[in-house]
């Protein structure tokens, strides 16, 4: 690779010069950013490079804000559940809870505000029937139900931001740093000062090109317990944009008032994974519209500074979701958002709406991964090559780093890393930027959200790692680095205009009764009939986990007879099940190794085949796992879970053709070995061969005609050839 310059943020901090000169002519950095915990000294800002600032928008303001009190964030909580024994019950609702990060409302009339629930009949008892106990924070009810459970919906205050509490514990700042308190800048004082302190602020910082917004106003649901560790965290949620002043207003734009259980949610606070309800929704677009708004007002104030915009995906980002219908609205010359894999990477680089985007890579330079005997460069390499993936059919504009950079240039091993890396990127971009690559099939991925959380489904952080999630991220996993193209559809989309033409093949994946798989959705009869309309006329369906699952009708899975499978949930036991013959060879499975189990994650049990028309691809333990079927002129296909993994991206590879009906244009611009994959750029006449695995590979590559080579790559490396 050739030494280049450009398109790299590094991260530096107060007595670092001489450093950050070296590092930033060794990466070929363009830009010098601050973090959250240090600054940069006035020598580094007049190095030749961009200055990002980091800017928080409602926090990080104390003087202010200790003054209106009554205009920190808010939220609602919910107690856990209480047991009454007898009629007198007594609720500590605060129990569980961090006494430093939130503090109970009692500026706002509790009786107005909150709600004490009987979970055992779902009622909502009489205002009249409990009390406040102010002083031991306390909810007294009279008149319980013995041996009902009962639990308190209550409003708090914010007292210190998730995010600084978070690095607070993680970099053991200790009593030397202030815990910041967010404001709500719905509120009048701290609406006026969010403008007038910006004005100030650009004036004051004249060296600064980039205002970084980390993010604008309230932050993702991130509630910690009292041992201080997090204790709820949805980065998608809202309940934390919630106060009466927002209630009020919603109630006057839409003509309804939310209850305190449309937020607290029988404790489940609206997660991504429940579908949402139309309150929710509706809070949702209300509360974006506002932040967009209210957004604009200081983006205009960074622009009318001569300098640029530029927001953070994460943190305070409630109501900025980019592929929202107001996100547009604020004018954002930029987005930056931190990079987990090839999901994370497409996420941002798909934003439309700005002039570019930015990954910041892994790992933060912080003391739990940069630290005496760890190698840090084991997981760089690990988040290099996943992303990489999605980088090779749509790039981020710039990547970057972040964190302390003197603990980074304590390892000499990740630095040298990270400049090849730097390099790397620099080439692909040249080539791949604004050139579209050769893609095989157009792929819908059906769900609750829709457009909305364009690459973001079965997340709750970030792409982490979580039990009844990675068995489904993985898909999104695989096709962000795969020559389809991916769109996403909800399914009021689907009833209001059918499946779009060109679509090839939908997805449907997801545990049942979650907005992945649907729940309730599937007893709507025109999402059936519209469905069933497309795959008849030729398209394609790819189910997994549970997919279409609503119990009704005689089906749990409601679109069974297009999978070919259902799941038994006990009720049909008395009803022989004679197909349990897997196939001996088959399209999909072709490229597993003799002997070679799929790896189906957490898996699904009790599935069986309809009839023997299936097409049963697995079969072990008395059960289905992978299944194919024909459907008037098209398939269905059935996956018990896909986690990521070299092989089972080419197993779903194989599952989408096979469920489009083209088989036959598998083999174009295509390696024989999974680890390898091959991009194609027509219009640059140019092709890569991407070696995804830090061990050399050899595969045989076949061309856009199916003609074939064979070819050696290097752990890691990239041939480019010419078309």
């Amino acid at each position: 690779m050739a030494k280049s310059k450009g398109r790299l943020t590094l991260p530096s901090e107060r007595n670092f010069l001489a450093q950050t000169q070296e590092l930033l002519d060794r990466w070929g950095a363009d830009a010098i950013r601050d973090s959250d915990g240090t600054k940069l000294e006035e020598a580094v800002k007049d190095l030749d490079a961009s200055i990002y600032t980091t800017y928080f928008v409602a926090r990080n303001h104390n003087d202010f804000i200790k003054d209106h009190m009554e205009e920190c964030q808010q939220l609602y909580l919910m107690s856990p559940f209480h047991t009454a024994s007898q009629e007198s019950l007594a609720i500590d609702f605060m129990q569980g809870y961090y006494r430093e990060q939130v503090v109970p409302d009692y500026h706002h009339d509790p009786k107005e505000w909150w709600e004490v629930i009987n979970r055992t009949t779902g009622q909502v008892v009489p205002s009249s029937q409990w009390q406040v106990d102010q002083e031991r924070d306390l909810v007294l009810v009279e008149g319980a139900e013995p041996f009902h459970e009962y639990t308190v919906s209550f409003l708090v205050y914010k007292i210190w931001d998730p995010t600084q509490m978070y690095n607070h514990i993680t970099n053991n700042w200790g009593d030397s740093v202030a815990h910041d308190i967010p404001f709500d800048v719905r509120q009048p004082h701290s609406n006026r000062f969010m403008s007038d302190y910006l004005r100030r602020w650009c004036q004051e910082n004249p060296k600064t090109d980039v205002v970084r917004f980390t993010t604008f106003f309230y932050h993702f649901t991130l509630v910690f317990n009292d041992k201080a560790k997090e204790k709820f965290v949805d980065w998608f949620g809202y309940g934390a944009s919630v106060s009466p002043a927002a209630i009020l207003a919603f109630q006057e734009a839409k003509g309804y008032r939310l209850r305190p259980e449309d937020f607290v949610d029988q404790g489940y606070y609206n997660t991504a994974f429940r579908v949402p309800s139309k309150a929710y929704l509706d809070y949702v677009d209300f509360q974006s519209h506002f932040v967009a708004q209210e957004a604009k007002k200081l983006v205009d104030i960074v622009h009318e500074a001569g300098k640029e915009a530029m927001m953070f995906l994460g943190d305070n980002w409630i109501g900025t979701e980019p592929y929202g219908p107001y996100f547009k609205d604020i004018g954002l010359d930029a987005v930056v958002g931190s990079v987990g894999g090839g999901a994370t990477l497409r996420m941002i680089a798909d934003i439309p709406h700005v002039k570019y985007t930015e990954g910041r890579f892994l790992p933060y330079f912080f003391p739990d991964t940069f630290y005496e005997g760890n190698d840090p460069t084991i997981e760089a390499n690990e988040n290099w090559l996943t992303a990489r993936r999605a980088i090779m059919r749509k790039p981020v504009d710039r990547i970057g780093y972040g964190g302390y950079l003197s603990l980074a240039y304590k390892f000499p091993k990740f630095v040298s890393y990270i400049e090849e890396v730097a390099d790397e990127f620099r080439d692909i971009y040249a080539i791949v930027k604004d050139t579209k690559p050769y893609v095989g099939l157009k792929v819908g991925i059906l769900n609750a959200w829709g457009a909305l959380r364009t690459w973001q489904t079965h997340m709750v952080a970030h792409a982490l790692h979580y039990k009844q999630i990675y068995s489904y991220l993985g898909i999104l996993e695989a096709l962000s680095g795969a020559a389809v193209e991916v769109i996403f559809l909800s399914f009021d989309q689907v009833i209001a205009d059918g499946v779009p033409e060109d679509v090839d093949v939908l997805i449907n994946a997801g545990d049942a009764g979650t907005a992945f798989s649907g729940g309730q959705h599937w007893a709507r009869p025109e999402l059936l009939s519209a469905i069933r309309r497309f795959v008849y006329q030729g398209g394609g369906l790819v189910g997994v986990g549970e997919p279409s699952a609503y119990l009704q009708n005689g089906r749990f899975f409601q679109l069974a007879e297009i999978l070919g499978v259902d799941k038994e949930l006990g009720f049909s036991l008395s009803t022989d099940k004679y197909f349990t013959q897997a196939q001996g060879s088959h399209f999909i499975t072709a490229d597993l190794e003799a002997g070679q189990d799929p790896d189906f994650g957490e898996s699904m049990h009790n599935l069986y085949a309809l009839s023997e028309e299936t097409e049963i691809l697995e079969y072990s333990n008395g059960e289905v796992h992978m299944a194919a079927h024909d459907y008037g002129q098209g398939r269905g296909v059935y996956l018990a879970g896909l986690p990521y993994s070299i092989d089972n991206t080419r197993l779903l590879m194989r599952a989408l053709y096979y469920a489009a009906h083209k088989e036959a244009d598998f083999n174009k611009w295509h390696s024989s070995n999974p680890a390898v994959e091959v991009h194609a750029y027509p219009a640059k006449g140019k092709y890569a061969v991407v070696n995804n695995t830090a061990e050399p590979q050899v595969t045989t590559v076949y061309d856009g005609q199916g003609i074939s080579q064979e070819v050696s790559l290097a752990a890691s490396e990239i041939q480019w050839e010419e078309i």
